[in-house]
């Protein structure tokens, strides 16, 4: 087995297991995620009219990504705290696809990356857009959620192909 392909949280007994990063240099760490919401063409309008009964979609989804990706470590079990130096969540509008489309930034300095937050900030925004929307279509689809890029740490940089 090479290097790279042992499960780091599961303990030799079989356990789960947080790692333990207390060795590890403080680097400074960055992520970009990104996913979409499929919401059709009467939520889409509504959304772009600022016209969806619970309020400003973006506004409150964009606000919503930035608390979940504060509080990733409380929802996902092995993830550790980390101290974030900033987080932006943008949101926009593709009428070709009539979706919200998500792009979340998050920066930390540290002994881990920051790659869960930005996904955290993405879901989150997403799953906010879902409940603001709800009401107009049961069809929402939220898709593609995933990781652009990140720097730092040991394993370094990484771009997603298709950037």
């Amino acid at each position: 087995m090479d290097e790279g392909s042992f499960l780091t949280h599961v303990a030799p007994e079989g356990g789960v297991k947080m790692v333990d990063v207390s060795g590890k240099p403080s680097t400074i760490r960055t992520a970009v995620a990104a996913g979409s919401v499929l919401v059709g063409e009467k939520a889409f309008r509504l959304i772009e009219e600022n016209d969806i009964a619970k309020g400003d979609v973006l506004s409150i989804a964009q606000i919503a990504g930035i608390i979940g990706a504060k509080h990733t470590s409380k929802l996902i079990p092995l993830c550790h705290d980390v101290s974030l130096k900033g987080v932006d969540v943008e949101l926009s509008l593709d009428e070709s696809l009539f979706s919200v489309d998500i792009r979340a930034f998050a920066k930390s300095v540290g002994p881990t990356g920051v790659e869960m937050e930005a996904l955290t900030a993405v879901s989150i925004a997403a799953l906010t857009v879902y409940d603001m929307c709800k009401s107009v279509s049961k069809q929402i689809e939220i898709t593609n959620i995933h990781l652009r890029a990140k720097t730092g740490g040991q394993s370094g940089d990484y771009l997603r192909s298709d950037n």
